[in-house]
């Protein structure tokens, strides 16, 4: 997944099969975006922060280059620009920041709520990638949220490299991979949210990424399992806004992830 080829200054190629739904996950495309700019950070920073913007759907016959832009290098702070491209054209562009990590206060303010163990649930993942086990909204109790359409879920990453290694790149590549699984709940929790009705009608609804941010707030690791826990925060003009906070068993919050989406009556003709 993250064996990024060279090709040319500060220019790398990937590949990614092809998902359940046809062409690539979104998830993927972001992960090997950070991955490609951690190969150009020094050594000392770590990834605090992506926000990328979704352009174009990907598509799995074909590889991916990245084009990392250094945007800054300072002391504290690193900025990579990187885009994603194919033969139809840039297809995402992502702003990643970096940081020279440093003593300071350690304050967590949001609080897992109390859910089943994932051993007792039932795992229903779309890839071997990852394990993923949805908790009830009945069975979360304990951390109120604000939002609706609450969608809670323990995953955790298949990847026999990562399993006894503690290496400084090993650490990068567990942010890579928290990468790639934040990007699974947040059409759940907006379709929960805006669409009522039953199944038959939900399955008319389309949603598609239109961004998705991460902030990195403790080190974790990605073969363990983590609560990620959502909530939509608005819906309007068809675009709905899930946030969301991952924990780790022990109830440690490590990032929060807000993406927003796009969610159209597949019956109906495009306004625009």
């Amino acid at each position: 997944m993250f064996e990024l080829t060279p090709h040319g200054p500060d220019t790398f190629v990937g590949t990614g099969p092809k998902y359940p739904w046809g062409g690539l996950y979104g998830g993927q495309i972001v992960a090997q975006a950070l991955r490609a700019a951690t190969l150009t950070a020094e050594e000392g920073f770590r990834p605090h922060s992506i926000r990328a913007y979704f352009i174009r759907p990907g598509d799995h016959t074909e590889p991916i280059r990245y084009e990392v832009d250094r945007i800054r290098n300072g002391r504290s702070f690193l900025t990579r620009r990187v885009v994603a491209r194919q033969a139809i054209g840039a297809i995402l562009n992502a702003e990643c920041s970096f940081q020279r990590l440093s003593e300071a206060v350690d304050l967590q303010t949001v609080k897992m709520p109390t859910v089943p163990a994932p051993d007792t649930l039932e795992e229903s993942s779309f890839t071997r990638r990852f394990d993923r086990c949805f908790v009830p909204e009945s069975d979360v109790r304990d951390a109120p949220r604000t939002g609706a359409g609450r969608v809670t879920a323990w995953i955790k990453v298949n990847d026999d490299d990562l399993v006894n290694n503690d290496s400084s790149d090993a650490e990068l590549m567990h942010q890579c991979w928290l990468a790639y699984t934040s990007d699974d709940l947040a059409t759940d929790t907006v379709r929960a949210a805006a669409i009522h009705g039953t199944e038959v009608e939900r399955e008319h609804w389309k949603g598609v990424s239109l961004d998705h941010t991460i902030w990195f707030h403790r080190p974790m690791r990605s073969d363990v399992w983590h609560l990620h826990d959502f909530t939509c925060h608005h819906f309007t003009a068809s675009r709905g806004l899930a946030m969301g906070h991952v924990f780790t068993a022990d109830g440690e919050h490590v990032a929060t992830v807000a993406q927003e989406v796009l969610l159209r009556d597949i019956r109906s003709k495009p306004t625009t």
